[in-house]
């Protein structure tokens, strides 16, 4: 038989009958289903391929591999990802959107990688049915994310709603998908990127501590539940203990000039002494001890002077975990 006389479907399925020999951890999943039914369809019907069949069709492959000049990712998410932040996100979102109510989108990949504040948006506001179908279809972590966040009453009718997904076929499951999905591309996207809270919180890092003390009284005034927010994103030195893993100190501290590090470790306050404490007792003792003699020879600094240095020390903290380069613990996870 010649490559003449094999469709290229054929080809197709001799290329994956030869990468599946080669490689057990090949997958086809990334196909769409309906590549993948045709192609199983195609293997299926065919039988024998002789020796000289086999190598025209692979020759043939390298040659079409070949000539290939550029790729491109074939769909919108792909593209989307390839042109990361070239373009806008109005852009970007718009692309989407239509994506979606036009049907091309990958429901359920999409669905799964909403950020977790827009699936309890979701899980919330769209039918009980819909939404135990959502909840069966993700991964574990982020439907008990998103069934965690809805009224108890929801949840329970959520969860009666989830007996009766167990008889859903694919195609009611990809329709139901593609609503989910739309009805997630319609939610309102804000213009500014951290939640309020957030950034009062970031601002207020590098205030002083009267003033950060005077905003969060005008705050308890105004709105408690708001306060709360910003208190739980203020990260100032006193929180080092609690934040910092032992294990990133001696990173953090060669960020730091040792003029300013040895002002910052001066601090008397209670809570900022015991923060000090903590990075000293997680350096080595050779450099503990350099920076305690310093300490002990050095005047004593302006209050200001302290205050300052102590915001230069958080600062480092700071641009090392936005960089990637540390982790710090949730404030949850403070005891």
């Amino acid at each position: 038989m010649g490559t003449a006389e094999l469709s290229q479907r054929q080809k197709a399925a001799i290329i994956v009958r030869l990468l599946l020999e080669e490689d057990d951890g090949v997958s086809l999943d990334r196909l769409p289903a309906d590549a993948q039914t045709l192609l199983a369809e195609e293997m299926a019907g065919m039988e024998l391929i002789d020796r000289h069949t086999r190598d025209a069709v692979i020759e043939e492959f390298c040659e079409d591999l070949e000539a290939v000049g550029l790729t491109f990712p074939g769909d919108l998410d792909g593209t989307l990802a390839m042109l990361g932040g070239k373009i806008s996100a109005d852009s970007s979102d718009r692309l989407r959107q239509a994506a979606a109510v036009e049907g091309k989108a990958d429901a359920w990949t999409r669905i799964a990688a909403l950020p977790q504040e827009q699936l309890v948006t979701l899980a919330r506001g769209e039918p009980p049915e819909l939404v135990a179908v959502m909840l069966s279809k993700l991964p574990v972590d982020l439907a008990s994310a998103a069934f965690v966040g809805l009224p108890r009453e929801r949840a329970r009718a959520v969860a009666q709603a989830m007996s009766m997904t167990a008889g859903i076929n694919h195609a009611a499951l990809r329709r139901i998908g593609m609503v989910l999905l739309q009805a997630a591309e319609a939610l309102p996207r804000p213009a500014l990127p951290a939640p309020a809270a957030d950034r009062v919180g970031a601002i207020l890092n590098f205030a002083s501590a009267d003033l950060r003390d005077e905003v969060l009284g005008a705050l308890d005034e105004h709105d408690q539940d708001f306060a709360e927010g910003v208190r739980r994103a203020i990260f100032i030195f006193a929180h080092i203990p609690t934040r910092v893993e032992p294990r990133d100190v001696p990173r953090i501290l060669r960020e730091i000039e040792q003029p300013i590090l040895i002002r910052a470790l001066s601090a008397t306050a209670e809570a900022d002494a015991e923060a000090a404490q903590y990075l000293l007792s997680n350096l080595s003792q050779r450099m503990a001890d350099g920076l305690r003699e310093e300490l002990a020879a050095m005047a004593k600094p302006r209050a200001k002077d302290v205050e300052e240095a102590m915001v230069e020390v958080v600062a480092a903290i700071r641009r090392l975990h936005d960089n990637g380069e540390i982790t710090l613990r949730m404030p949850s996870d403070e005891g």
